[in-house]
């Protein structure tokens, strides 16, 4: 597949940024977006995390932090204490399943497999198996918006989804500039939008779930250069929001460091 950069803008913050040069046949694609606007991250905070996780999925609730992590024989869905990064309570997901994203729904956490095709359900309390289920799709990122749940396979393609039979309702092709955006991962729902990154760029997307255009980006390079990862696969990775206090979190597989951040204007922030 040929790759081109969207635009002069996002390929200055993140040349990964790409799109495929053709939409997929199913996906009807605007002609155009409105351009989004780029936003920089300034560090609120920073936080201890096992540089062990190979974080797939996070998410906050009541006070604790919610993570999936991946690997054959390592994944697992953990309970974290914001502040040490200790794990509090963890269950390992089946050694022969590669561990994806995360969502709570309800009282229960449900969680995603890779290539296993494979959807679990915990509680939340004890993060014990409730049931597993055959997945339709494969698994990457995971979340909430209203009453489905929303999943990405990697694409540029958004499915959302009944949340006990997992039946599609609805496809949002995800475009900047009227193109296709690949390789979608981690979701996170917050303030109507559906944030995500992409995989093996520095930037979180914000999506219109109305549409799939991104209406914003966020640069998050300066963290990505603060970790400094020497393993390629130690990608950024990993949104959570506080619906409480707008707090933002952020992290990436294998970082010993998890941020909480600020979203704020191209040129107005300040420094860390």
């Amino acid at each position: 597949m040929i790759l081109q950069p969207i635009f002069a803008a996002a390929v200055a913050l993140a040349p990964a940024l790409a799109v495929a040069q053709q939409p997929p046949q199913d996906v009807a694609a605007p002609a155009q977006d409105a351009a989004p606007v780029i936003y920089e991250v300034e560090v609120v905070a920073r936080y201890p995390h096992d540089p062990q996780a190979f974080t797939q999925g996070l998410l906050w609730h009541d006070g604790h932090l919610y993570e999936s992590t991946g690997q054959l024989g390592q994944s697992q869905i953990r309970r974290v204490d914001l502040a040490t990064g200790e794990v509090l309570a963890g269950r390992d997901i089946p050694a022969e399943q590669f561990g994806e994203g995360l969502a709570l729904w309800g009282d229960e956490l449900v969680s995603l497999t890779w290539k296993d095709r494979v959807i679990h359900r915990w509680t939340l309390d004890g993060l014990e198996p409730v049931r597993s289920d055959p997945f339709p799709y494969e698994g990457w990122g995971l979340a909430v918006l209203g009453d489905a749940l929303v999943a990405s396979d990697g694409s540029d393609v958004l499915r959302l989804l009944d949340p006990q039979t997992y039946a599609l309702r609805r496809e949002i092709g995800v475009t900047i500039d009227g193109r296709p955006v690949p390789r979608i991962n981690e979701l996170e729902v917050a303030d109507g939008l559906i944030w995500a990154n992409q995989w093996y760029s520095q930037v979180i997307v914000a999506i219109d779930p109305a549409d799939g255009a991104i209406r914003k980006i966020v640069d998050l390079g300066p963290l990505v250069d603060e970790v400094a990862a020497p393993d390629p696969g130690a990608v950024l990775n990993g949104i959570a929001h506080d619906p409480q206090t707008g707090r933002w979190f952020v992290t990436g597989k294998l970082w010993p460091t998890l941020f909480e951040v600020r979203f704020v204007p191209r040129g107005e922030a300040a420094a860390d």
